[in-house]
């Protein structure tokens, strides 16, 4: 299914993550559904609910508008909320974004 509207902007990521499954213990994971979570979905919840960086100024720091934030926060949200409450497991990875941090 083809998007409407504008292309979606790609956002700045400082942070990517090393660890890419969560999943419940006892399951094996090819018996999980899966609930994907972008990279950028996961650092919109990083900048808010760890960094404790208001909307505003995380939107700034990803490049976005406080609306695109918006919208990945809560769908981050959703997503999470959804995997913890319906025991499925969550993978991270793909979007749209760009890292911002320098490789070592």
């Amino acid at each position: 299914m083809k998007e409407r509207g504008r292309p979606k902007c790609p956002r700045r990521v400082e942070h990517t993550p090393d660890v890419i499954y969560f999943k419940p213990r006892g399951v094996p994971l090819c018996e999980l559904e899966v609930v994907f979570l972008a990279v950028e979905e996961l650092e919109a919840l990083r900048l808010v609910d760890i960094e404790g960086l208001t909307q505003e100024d995380a939107a700034y720091q990803m490049g976005i508008s406080r609306r695109s934030f918006w919208e990945d926060l809560q769908s981050a949200r959703k997503k999470v909320a959804i995997a913890l409450t319906t025991g499925k497991a969550i993978e991270i990875a793909g979007g749209n974004y760009v890292s911002t941090k320098g490789h070592t």
